[in-house]
């Protein structure tokens, strides 16, 4: 999922302006968008007639990721920044392997929340919660006070398409060290993020396109997305373009999709 980490827990949405959420649902296909949010999605995809895939392959990456991370036998899954859900939600893959596999799904969007609320109802578990990925210290320890997950234990952080969603005065970096240091040995990272290495003139196309959003894209290099990954073994293939990470048969796409990677802390 991707979610948006635009507006406070708590707060309304407001239908007039794009949520960066709404926009990936639509772009995948989904029907939980308004208007304004299919309005910038055609304006992407007209300027950008790729972006449909660049956020399918997202996804896909997602799944390939969840799957491994619970190969490895690892059985807890914090999702930040979940979204709104759709087909292959981190629960669904994850269960196919550890069928008691348990999933956190938080997000700050009350959208967002309400629907996965309404899939997870009868999901034993599998929890939805409300937060903001800029306050990874009181993610943690509302998962600690419900005790949906035994963060003594290996646990999968996700973070799929939204770190490019914060800005830099927000401290990205700080954001990630505060959950890399909160996962115990055998945890894994999984993270995706736009770049600007490969298309800069589109990238800062698409960041202008953006500030109308609920959120402002911010593109960030591969130097600077591997350092997210810092004291974490990459697992190979390492930090990639998502549609080259471990895909199910071999590609030659060239597209500028996002980067991806798992880390695993040794």
């Amino acid at each position: 999922m991707a979610g948006s980490p635009s507006s406070g827990v708590g707060e309304g949405f407001d239908p007039s302006v794009p949520n960066v959420a709404r926009v990936y649902d639509y772009l995948l296909g989904g029907k939980d968008n308004f208007a304004v949010d299919r309005e910038l999605g055609d304006q992407l995809l007209a300027a950008f007639p790729e972006s449909a895939w660049i956020a399918r392959q997202n996804r896909a990456f997602a799944g390939r990721a969840v799957s491994y991370c619970a190969e490895q036998g690892v059985s807890q899954f914090l999702d930040i920044g979940s979204g709104l859900p759709t087909m292959d939600n981190v629960h669904e893959v994850a269960r196919r392997v550890i069928p008691a596999a348990r999933v956190v799904y938080v997000d700050n969007d009350k959208v967002a929340n309400r629907h996965v609320d309404a899939l997870l109802s009868t999901s034993d578990g599998v929890a939805a919660i409300p937060g903001d990925l800029r306050a990874p210290e009181q993610v943690l320890a509302d998962v600690r006070a419900r005790r949906l997950l035994d963060l003594n234990r290996p646990f999968v952080v996700m973070m799929t398409a939204i770190l490019h969603f914060v800005t830099d005065d927000e401290k990205p970096d700080e954001l990630v060290r505060v959950l890399r240091n909160a996962m115990p040995a055998g945890s894994f990272l999984v993270l995706t993020h736009a770049t600007h290495d490969f298309q800069p003139d589109n990238a800062e196309r698409a960041t202008r396109m953006y500030r109308r959003a609920s959120a402002p894209l911010v593109t960030r290099s591969r130097i600077d997305i591997a350092a997210m990954f810092r004291g974490l073994d990459l697992v190979p293939p390492g930090l990639v373009r998502t549609s080259r990470w471990r895909p199910p048969e071999e590609t030659t796409a060239e597209s500028a999709d996002l980067f991806g990677g798992v880390g695993r802390k040794p």
